[in-house]
């Protein structure tokens, strides 16, 4: 068993910070916003953040068709023009089509990957961990493991990553179990071998407090100065501020682990006018009550509104 050996790990590729999950904007026909979308990237940039991830669920993956998932990950890597990480979810229907995937970021100059299991079909321990290896191994691309068995059914457990440890293209796990014990469970099993990141907005501080170095936000769309600056304080070791923060956050980060938390982001982005809720059908736009409750946190949070130059 591995132990640990100091201080918390960031890797060889120094991943650490925010890595907003890029919202992708559709036009009213639901046809690519481009633009759009290239706003989204250059603002997270601007607010200080410290890497981007390019289609994952809340960049609706599996609403896009392949071409424009290449088209987007192009977009990235020119928007962001090396000013800081870019990543691209891999949430393909099998495993050899991740791997080309995977081959794809690589041409389009992209910094790493972030990995789901196989789509479409719930795989077994043997299995996912065969679809971990057979992508690792068919790229140099540095890859993080995004573990959500809440929303994909599949799980990848700490002891399954002490598996994974002779991967060496495996550097980092966004941990979205829902379980924040995973990460000391990870630590004991795997030493500093992984960095690790929050995957879930609303147990962020936590995950901070019990080892985790980065964190892929969501609500981070709508809120990037608030997002980096719990992360800077609570690197910083002023977890009281970093609370206050926090607790003013919360109930939107709640809006995070919804089934409909990219109708529920984009809606709280389009309220504070940085981004169009138009959502990709079998999605639609949130309408009655569940519409209002969402405004209404949002709203209820913009009345309160730190002001971070205080």
């Amino acid at each position: 068993m591995a132990t640990n050996t100091g201080a918390a790990n960031t890797g060889a590729t120094g991943w650490s910070g925010i890595f907003p999950a890029i919202t992708t904007q559709f036009r009213d026909d639901e046809s690519l916003d481009l633009e759009g979308t290239a706003a989204q990237i250059e603002r997270m940039v601007k607010a200080g953040c410290h890497g981007i991830i390019m289609i994952g669920t809340l960049g609706e993956n599996r609403s896009l068709e392949l071409e424009e998932k290449h088209e987007l990950i192009r977009l990235a890597v020119t928007t962001a023009k090396g000013r800081v990480q870019v990543l691209t979810g891999v949430a393909e229907n099998t495993t050899a089509q991740a791997c080309r995937f995977a081959e794809a970021g690589k041409k389009a100059g992209l910094d790493g990957l972030m990995v789901l299991p196989a789509m479409g079909y719930k795989s077994d321990r043997r299995e996912t961990l065969e679809h971990y290896r057979t992508v690792a191994r068919a790229t140099d691309l540095p890859i993080m493991v995004y573990n959500n068995p809440v929303a994909y059914s599949t799980d990848v457990t700490p002891d399954m990553f002490a598996e994974l440890t002779g991967e060496k293209t495996i550097v980092a796990i966004k941990e979205s179990s829902d379980d924040v014990r995973r990460l000391t469970d990870i630590v004991n099993l795997c030493g500093n071998r992984y960095t690790l990141f929050c995957g879930v907005d609303d147990l962020a501080l936590e995950s901070f407090m019990l080892g985790a170095t980065g964190w892929v936000a969501g609500l981070v769309a709508a809120f990037p100065d608030e997002t980096v600056a719990i992360w800077k304080l609570a690197k910083a070791g002023r977890y009281q501020e970093a609370r206050d923060l926090y607790r003013w956050f919360m109930p939107m980060l709640h809006l995070d682990v919804s089934l409909k938390l990219v109708q529920y982001i984009k809606l709280a982005q389009a309220i504070v006018g940085v981004g169009s809720e138009t959502v990709r059908r079998p999605r639609l736009a949130l309408v009655g009550d569940e519409r209002a409750y969402v405004e209404g946190v949002v709203r209820a949070a913009l009345a309160k509104r730190p002001n971070l130059a205080a």
